[in-house]
């Protein structure tokens, strides 16, 4: 039944003191600390502190964004909470999933958090269709032929293998041979 702390700062800079005052004014015995980007992969200190929850601790942090990357990493990490009998305290947002309405504010929170990203999604869905449907062109623009096969005449000259061309350039080896055996000051086919 441990009150085990999480302390995060996303850049080297910033300072931790603040959350590690707070962090210690809630009773934590033991903080983690870590001065890293929360969309990093490796977060070691945020490994070791869900490592060394048990049944029955209380993770203790300032605020959501503290401890979560996104909706869906909140949802799993409240989901795996809930089946290992692992309490969740926000100081700075007042939920404490220990207690009956602590756990229907942080599933609303959640909830609507999920909804708000869903709807972004659509929205984003919905202006590409439109966007298509004017006619506008995402991606890259296409080469000319005449730019890709000097494009790929360059790429030879400096030395990169045939078997590589073809892959780059998604083309048969017979159609960079060509390309490459045709006379350079042909007129430009575009």
């Amino acid at each position: 039944m441990a009150r085990i702390g999480y302390a995060r700062v996303s850049s080297i800079g910033q300072s931790l003191e603040i959350q590690l005052d707070k962090l210690t004014a809630a009773g934590c015995e033991r903080v983690y600390r870590e001065k890293l980007s929360g969309t990093k992969k490796a977060r070691p200190e945020y490994k070791a502190c869900m490592s060394f929850l048990r049944e029955g601790d209380t993770l203790v942090i300032t605020r959501l964004d503290r401890l979560a990357r996104s909706v869906h990493e909140l949802v799993n990490i409240s989901q795996r909470f809930e089946d290992e009998g692992i309490h969740l305290h926000v100081l700075d947002q007042h939920i404490d999933t220990s207690t009956p309405t602590g756990k229907l504010t942080f599933t609303l929170l959640a909830a609507i958090a999920e909804f708000e990203t869903q709807l972004r999604a659509e929205r984003q869905r919905e202006g590409i269709e439109k966007a298509k449907c004017n006619k506008v062109k995402f991606g890259r623009p296409k080469l000319s032929d005449y730019a890709k096969e000097e494009l790929i005449r360059q790429e030879r000259a400096q030395g990169k293998p045939i078997s590589e061309l073809m892959k780059t350039h998604k083309l048969g080896r017979t159609t960079i041979y060509r390309i490459l055996n045709a006379t350079q000051d042909s007129t430009p086919t575009e």
